[in-house]
């Protein structure tokens, strides 16, 4: 058993274990990127790893303030279902309205690696093996499909033009 600030410490030392291995990794477009805190550029759309003492997950959060609109980006990446299985090789969960931690309705797109433990050292090169490649294989399908949820928020197509 961990004290909080001894879990706390392992969990850094993992985030930054997997961030050095990552880093070098230029992103599809061929770019410097923040892995760890990826930016899909699309509001309410995140791309997130999270690793405890039973799971690692790493997931699609949509967060749309207006849950109708939520529902119309879920459908969305329905549609690209297939093309986002051969382009990430998982088989992703879909939960289309559920709770996160907070309470607040999301939905989410997920694959799991269970029977790992991020307290765990010896679990790390399997949590990382899981991570990476999957990670990599999403900003690629994330740069080659993002454009076509551009359109789906209200007022996307207009341009704001300012006078000064």
């Amino acid at each position: 058993m961990y004290s909080k600030q001894e879990a706390a410490l392992l969990t850094q030392q993992f985030w930054t274990a997997f961030g050095g291995y990552i880093a070098p990794v230029l992103s599809a477009e061929g770019e410097k990127i923040n892995w760890i805190n990826y930016k899909t550029g699309e509001k309410g759309i995140r791309f997130i790893m999270t690793v405890d003492n039973k799971e690692a997950v790493i997931a699609i959060i949509l967060s749309q303030k207006d849950i109708a609109l939520q529902k119309i980006y879920f459908d969305k990446f329905i549609q690209l279902k297939k093309i986002l299985r051969e382009s990430t090789g998982l088989e992703w969960l879909w939960e289309p309205l559920v709770s996160d931690q907070h309470e607040k309705t999301i939905s989410r797109i997920y694959a799991v690696l269970p029977g790992v433990n991020i307290l765990s050292k010896p679990d790390w090169p399997a949590i990382i093996s899981f991570f990476k490649p999957r990670l990599i294989a999403l900003d690629k399908f994330w740069c080659e499909y993002k454009y076509a949820f551009e359109h789906l928020t209200p007022g996307a197509d207009k341009k704001v033009i300012s006078n000064g």
